[in-house]
């Protein structure tokens, strides 16, 4: 009588809470070192972004809102570039197992794949002493060419965005205990909706085609808006006007600001929005518009590409430039 083969931690840990996520055939049951991704003749979109612990998402927030944001932010960038969600592979670094957070993080983390269309093909799980860090590289399909970059803004074109701006940058100062915190004291629901934007993107892909079929260029907004667009901008190697008054704020947001409890330049260059910014012919914009309509999500108009390599300037109600000192984000 022989002994059955050892299985390792690693395996177990598979085995129980990411095979059964597995069910496309192209994952071969996660019991090989590779998966299979059919083309189906159209261009493969490939998009990679970790969520560190202390950077992306707090040590305290909720397994089942780290697993979302750890794939949504890989759909919001699929959606900027017109892509079909077509799977995933994952990256889990881990500092010890622990059972009671694993099972709702693959409970959520499966939930997301199968609303989203996009299965689980494969990864890997690793030990780590330092911080917890989940790595997502997600596949999307396009028509062949198709995709939507960075490089065809043009003089003339609109700038769009979609959904609201600032939201997620005002959640993470209530978890951390701001100014915004203690102005929204009173205030449960609205600070229950900023945290949940922080933690749980909602990524644009219901627009994604409509994005394909009409934009000159596309990103999404991740590390905040002024940022992205400046990003934008220098790809294409156009400049740009923002009307100031035309970002969309939540009522939320907008009250903030009115009450001069955050600044205008804390929702431009605050991360984690993951809306889609785009650039649009004039003559297409409101077709754009009215798809997002179509699909309940706002589609706003915020300004113009125009000639030049300058920074982008962004004008406020009575043209008057404003001076930002920070554009966005930045890990270094």
């Amino acid at each position: 009588m022989t002994n059955a083969p050892e299985t390792s931690g690693e395996d177990s840990l598979i085995a129980r809470y990411f095979k059964p996520l597995a069910t496309d055939p192209g994952a071969l049951g996660l019991v090989d070192d590779a998966a299979i991704l059919q083309s189906l003749g159209e261009d493969i979109v490939v998009t990679t972004d970790a969520v560190v612990e202390g950077v992306h998402y707090l040590a305290g927030d909720p397994p089942e809102t780290i697993a979302r944001k750890a794939l949504r932010v890989n759909l919001s960038d699929l959606a900027a570039k017109g892509a079909v969600p077509a799977g995933f592979v994952l990256t889990l670094a881990l500092r010890s197992r622990d059972d009671a957070w694993l099972s709702p993080f693959a409970n959520a983390l499966g939930e997301d794949a199968k609303a989203f269309g996009c299965p689980l093909l494969g990864g890997d799980t690793v030990s780590t002493p330092g911080p917890q860090m989940i790595s997502i590289t997600a596949f999307g399909r396009v028509p062949h060419g198709r995709m939507v970059g960075r490089t065809g803004a043009r003089p003339g074109d609109r700038i769009l965005v979609t959904g609201t701006i600032g939201d997620a940058a005002l959640g993470l100062d209530v978890l951390t205990g701001s100014a915004v915190a203690g102005a929204l004291a009173s205030d449960p629901h609205a600070r229950e909706m900023l945290v949940s934007r922080y933690r749980v993107p909602q990524p644009r892909n219901v627009i994604a085609q409509a994005v394909r079929n009409r934009a000159t260029a596309a990103m999404d907004v991740s590390d905040g808006l002024a940022g992205d667009l400046t990003k934008l901008c220098a790809a294409s190697g156009v400049s740009a006007t923002v009307d100031v008054a035309s970002v969309p704020l939540s009522a939320v947001a907008a009250s903030l600001v009115a009450r001069n409890a955050v600044s205008v330049e804390t929702l431009l260059a605050g991360g984690d929005d993951y809306e889609v910014l785009c650039t649009v012919p004039a003559a297409q914009s409101d077709a754009l518009i009215a798809a997002g309509r179509a699909v309940g999500l706002g589609v706003t108009a915020i300004g113009t590409i125009v000639e030049g390599d300058a920074r982008p300037r962004f004008l406020d109600e009575h043209g008057r430039e404003l001076t930002l000192k920070r554009l966005s984000y930045s890990h270094f």
